[in-house]
C-alpha cells in the first residue's frame, strides 16, 4: 500500500494543555480501578540487583505482587493500598531508586539495551546515561519537564533513536554525538564528551521557549514552531561552549523501532515478558541470574523486555539459563509472535477500559501472525494508552462489544475495519494488511 511522506515536525499541530501534567511518579501516584498506581523511572532501563529486589520486595509487600514494564522501559507497581506512598517512597529510595524528588518524574532517559554487550553499537552509553542522569537530577530548571518529556541515547544501531524522543543523542563513527530534537529534520553534530550537557541545555532551551511564548506544552512536537527551536538551542550550546556543527538527521527506517531478540546476544541474555508483566518467579529468576555475574544489573527494553549482562557467557550456560527462564513463561523463542502483541491494562484494571483486552490478545494471540509482521496493539479505549510508535495495528474495543481494527500509519489516514468477532481476528487481519 503507497503512502504519502510523513509530515514533518513544522507541519504538526500545536498544543495547548489546559491542565497540569498528571503523569504518575513514586511520590504522586494514580488512582486506578485496581488500585493506586506508582510508575518507577528508571533511566536506561538499569537496575542494579539491589534495586531489582526492592522493586519485587515492594510489589509483593503492598501491591499486587507482579512489575509491570512500560514503553519507555520503566516500571509500574499496580494494585497498591491506599496510604502506601511513605513506605514506598522509602523502600525505593533506600535502594538507590529516588535521587531526588523534585526530578523523580522528569527522569525519563532510553539507552540501546545491548551498547557495549554485542559489538554492535558505535560506543557504549553508559557514560552518557551517568552524565546525562546526574545533570538532569543538578538542574533545578529540568524540575520543569512533564513527566511524558523524553530523552534517547542511542549507540548507533538505530533502535531507540526511532522511539519518537523529545531530545536524541545517536553516537556517530568519529566519536561525536548527533543531537536531534523532535522529528526536526535538521540536527547538531557535538563531541562525545559534551553530548549529556548538550542534552541537558537542549530541554532547557525548549523549557524557556515554551515560557516566552506562552505555551503550555509537554513535548517537543507541542511547540508552536517546534522546528523554531533548533537556532535556539544552536545558541545557547554555543553560549554555554559546545561547539556544535549542523547536520542532517538521521535516518532511522520506515519500520517500527525493533528490539533485543529473545535468546543469547552478545554477552548478555534476552527475554520478552509477555503483556509487559513479570510475575515474582519470573523476576526471582532473572535477577538470580543477574546475581551471578560480575555487572550484578539488569536492563529494561523500552520493548517490554529484560537484558541481563552476563560476561563470558559459553553456549553451554546460556542454553541452561535460557531453560530456566523459558520455564516460568518468559519468551525465549525469537519467533513467538508475543513480541509483536502489546495491550492496555484493560478491564478490570482501568474504569474507562470497554473490554478484558488481555484476555482477548492471549486467547488470539496466534492471530497475530496473520499480521504481515506489523505490531498488534489491544486498547480497551480510543485512548489506546501504551501503543507502540509506527506501523500497526490497533484492535479497540468498541461500545457495541466488538472491536475496530486500524492499519496506523504515522501521517496517514488509518483503514479500519470492524471486528464484530474476535475469533476471525487472523482473517481480518489478513485483509487489512493486505
Amino acid at each position: 500500500m503507497s503512502t504519502p511522506p510523513v509530515r514533518s515536525s513544522s507541519q504538526a499541530t500545536a498544543v495547548t494543555r489546559d491542565r497540569g501534567d498528571a503523569c504518575p511518579g513514586t511520590l504522586r501516584l494514580h488512582a486506578a480501578d485496581d488500585g493506586a498506581l506508582a510508575r518507577v523511572r528508571v533511566p536506561g532501563g538499569v537496575l542494579t540487583v539491589r534495586q531489582a529486589e526492592a522493586l519485587a520486595e515492594a510489589a509483593r509487600r503492598l501491591g499486587d505482587g507482579d512489575l509491570h514494564l512500560t514503553s519507555r522501559g520503566n516500571v509500574q507497581l499496580r494494585g497498591l493500598a491506599d496510604g502506601c506512598g511513605g513506605a514506598l517512597a522509602e523502600a525505593l529510595d533506600a535502594a538507590g531508586l529516588l535521587p531526588s524528588p523534585a526530578h523523580e518524574r522528569v527522569r525519563n532517559i532510553v539507552a540501546s539495551p545491548l551498547s557495549g554487550l554485542d559489538g554492535r553499537g558505535l560506543r557504549d552509553v553508559r557514560p552518557w546515561l551517568s552524565g546525562l542522569d546526574d545533570a538532569l537530577c543538578a538542574s533545578e530548571a529540568a524540575r520543569e519537564l512533564s513527566g511524558r518529556f523524553l530523552f534517547a541515547l542511542d549507540d548507533g544501531r538505530g533502535d531507540v533513536s526511532a522511539l519518537d524522543a523529545d531530545v536524541t543523542l545517536r553516537a556517530e563513527a568519529d566519536g561525536r554525538a548527533r543531537l536531534s530534537l523532535g522529528t526536526a529534520a535538521e540536527a547538531l553534530s557535538v563531541s562525545g564528551e559534551d553530548a549529556p550537557r548538550a542534552a541537558l541545555t537542549a530541554a532547557e532551551t525548549f523549557l524557556a521557549a515554551a515560557r516566552e511564548g506562552g505555551s503550555r506544552v509537554w513535548r517537543v512536537a507541542e511547540l508552536p514552531l517546534p522546528d523554531g527551536l533548533f537556532p535556539l538551542v544552536r545558541d545557547r550550546l554555543a553560549a554555554t561552549g559546545i561547539e556544535a556543527v549542523s547536520r542532517p538527521r538521521t535516518a532511522t527506517g520506515p519500520g517500527p523501532a525493533e528490539g533485543p531478540p529473545p535468546g543469547a546476544v552478545g554477552e548478555a541474555l534476552s527475554v520478552h515478558a509477555p503483556l509487559g508483566r513479570l510475575t515474582a518467579p519470573q523476576w526471582r529468576e532473572l535477577t538470580a541470574l543477574a546475581s551471578t555475574t560480575a555487572r550484578r544489573e539488569l536492563r529494561l527494553t523500552p520493548w517490554r523486555g529484560v537484558v541481563v549482562p552476563v560476561p563470558g557467557l559459553g553456549e553451554e550456560r546460556a542454553a541452561d539459563a535460557l531453560a530456566r527462564l523459558s520455564g516460568t513463561g518468559l519468551v525465549t523463542d525469537p519467533a513467538s509472535p508475543w513480541l509483536r502483541v502489546g495491550a492496555c491494562i484493560g478491564r478490570p484494571g482501568c474504569a474507562k477500559s470497554l473490554a478484558d483486552v488481555r484476555a482477548d490478545a492471549t486467547t488470539h494471540l496466534d492471530a497475530a501472525r496473520h499480521g504481515g509482521g506489523l505490531p498488534l496493539y489491544w486498547s480497551g479505549c480510543e485512548r489506546r494508552c501504551g501503543h507502540p510508535r509506527g506501523e500497526r495495528v490497533d484492535v479497540v474495543a468498541v461500545p457495541d462489544g466488538g472491536y475496530r481494527l486500524s492499519r496506523t500509519a504515522p501521517g496517514h489516514d488509518p483503514r479500519t475495519a470492524p471486528l464484530e468477532d474476535a475469533s476471525r481476528l487472523a482473517t481480518a487481519l489478513e485483509e487489512i494488511t493486505s
